[in-house]
């Protein structure tokens, strides 16, 4: 699913404000989350567990009718499509490299949430209260995203705003790690989490839009299909990953990890080459 609405968003939209519908989706699906947490428990209340899911069975089918009847459709296709393989997608080094930077966002992503509850908890903030600091982070990271990312992409600043954001999500682990291990308290947290957020919120933007863009037009959905294929095993590598972590070296080692992985990752993404977007036609005159 996340790659045919990439793929589809991708067709939709131009080179120009790719980045931005890639964030607005980000953005949308982090807000739907946040609203979760509030909602989730007034609405296991009135409805029950059994509720919950008629209630995710019944947005599922809103959400289908809005794909049919409200979602523009794909551009027509040339008339002998080039037929994409595989190979197109795994052949091309810079969407190996994207590919595996979506690999370590997540695996760091779910391996540090092993870690971070903890902390919070042992800062004084009950389970119950951590949205107090996960939605005001976020809604932080959100500003300054949406003021900095797509003014830098305008100028052709995208390669090095992709860069910075991976130094904050080194930055934020070795933050975090520095933290647990000093007993700060939870305003030093909900810091380095908006580092976090800022730094993960940006690449989820701006690494899909260059997957679009990389990828040979015909090869496009394959691209995306290998990249969300690479998000959905750093999910599940960073939480098994993770939690054999935690047994072992306790929150040091969690973070030490992801600051290791985010490291690699840094030195990997420092050759990537960011295509400078396509000329956009001029208007016709009248």
């Amino acid at each position: 699913m996340s790659a045919a609405v990439t793929a589809l968003l991708a067709d939709l939209t131009r080179e120009t404000v790719r980045t931005k519908a890639m964030a607005l989706v980000g953005i949308s699906i982090a807000a739907m989350f946040a609203l979760s947490l509030l909602a989730a428990p007034l609405l296991a209340a009135l409805i029950g567990l059994s509720g919950l899911f008629w209630l995710t069975g019944a947005l599922t089918l809103a959400g289908m009718a809005a794909v049919v009847w409200v979602v523009p459709p794909e551009p027509p296709r040339q008339p002998q499509p080039v037929r994409a393989s595989l190979a197109d997608a795994l052949r091309h080094a810079d969407l190996l490299r994207l590919d595996f930077g979506v690999f370590a966002l997540h695996a760091v992503q779910m391996a540090m949430w092993v870690a971070v509850p903890g902390l919070l908890v042992a800062a004084g903030l009950p389970k119950a209260a951590h949205w107090q600091i996960y939605l005001p982070a976020l809604l932080a990271s959100f500003a300054v995203m949406g003021g900095v990312l797509f003014r830098l992409e305008r100028r052709g600043h995208l390669a090095a705003v992709l860069r910075a954001a991976v130094a904050l999500l080194l930055l934020a682990q070795l933050g975090l790690g520095w933290a647990g291990a000093q007993h700060q308290g939870v305003l030093a947290l909900g810091a380095w989490l908006v580092l976090f957020f800022l730094g993960f919120n940006t690449l989820e933007a701006s690494q899909p839009s260059l997957v679009s863009r990389l990828a040979p037009a015909h090869a496009r959905g394959a691209a995306l299909g290998v990249y969300n294929t690479l998000q959905s095993l750093g999910l599940f590598a960073g939480g098994a990953l993770g939690g054999w972590v935690m047994r072992q070296a306790g929150t040091a080692g969690v973070f030490g990890l992801s600051a290791a992985l985010c490291l690699l990752w840094l030195a990997l993404t420092w050759t990537l080459r960011v295509p400078a977007p396509a000329p956009q036609p001029l208007p016709r005159s009248a």
